[in-house]
């Protein structure tokens, strides 16, 4: 049987790349999005001809309830997840002194409350099964903050902080918390970025999915039981 794996925000981008990654590796795969999962039912299929089983979840992750009955539902269907990859989140960008209350309400619940609703319910199984991998996508701006971001970047920094701290409270039952921090990476999300912003890189490009992807693959492999509460870059060796 095959480890089973939920990747939030797999509709698009690095989720989405995250999930084929997986999939070609011979995970079984949760997709999960905000609001209709049959939006996902292309990468189902896409996914389904590697030969390993896919199956959708669709719920807003910083709606706690809603969270909790999907998952446990989900659960209770027999199989829990091996590897959890907390990607879904967002962005509301705006200077500090014209940041509304609710841009850094949307954010924070998003991004960090949802690290708490979607875990709490699925972390004692992987404690009772003695066994998991946990990622969680950061962001170089929760590492170094970034201008018009302040939001964001507290998110961003506020899940580092939860994923060392946890880390250490679940290694005994041999499950790893690491971080993946991207930098530019080629998204939605990053479409609009200034070529100057690019030339700042040392590598002098965007970073693709497939290589946030390829590591968040090796951070649910056996290979990385040693590796837990890091915090990993992929940023071409930018430092905002």
């Amino acid at each position: 049987m095959n480890k089973r794996v939920l990747v939030t925000g797999a509709s698009r981008g690095i989720g989405k790349a995250s999930a084929l990654y997986l999939a070609e590796n011979g995970y079984d795969i949760v997709l999960h999005c905000s609001k209709n999962a049959e939006r996902l039912n292309d990468l189902k299929t896409e996914i389904q001809s590697k030969g390993v089983s896919c199956t959708t979840l669709a719920f807003d992750i910083s709606d706690r309830a809603a969270c909790e009955k999907a998952l446990l539902n989900d659960i209770e269907s027999g199989r829990i997840y091996w590897g959890v990859v907390l990607n879904a989140g967002i962005a509301i960008d705006n200077p500090f002194p014209a940041l509304e209350a609710d841009e850094w309400d949307r954010v924070l619940r998003t991004n960090l409350d949802g690290f708490y609703n979607v875990l709490k319910p699925i972390i004692m199984p992987m404690i009772q099964a003695r066994r998991g991998r946990i990622v969680v996508m950061s962001s170089i701006s929760g590492q170094c903050g970034n201008r018009g971001q302040v939001n964001y970047s507290a998110s961003k920094a506020g899940l580092i902080g939860a994923a060392k701290a946890l880390a250490q409270e679940v290694a005994k039952r041999k499950i790893t918390v690491n971080c993946i921090a991207p930098g530019i990476i080629e998204t939605d999300m990053t479409s609009e970025i200034p070529e100057e912003a690019v030339k700042q890189i040392p590598l002098k490009r965007m970073g693709t999915t497939k290589e946030v992807a390829s590591l968040v693959n090796y951070l649910l492999s056996e290979d990385s039981g040693y590796i837990t509460g890091q915090v990993i870059g992929v940023n071409g060796g930018l430092y905002l």
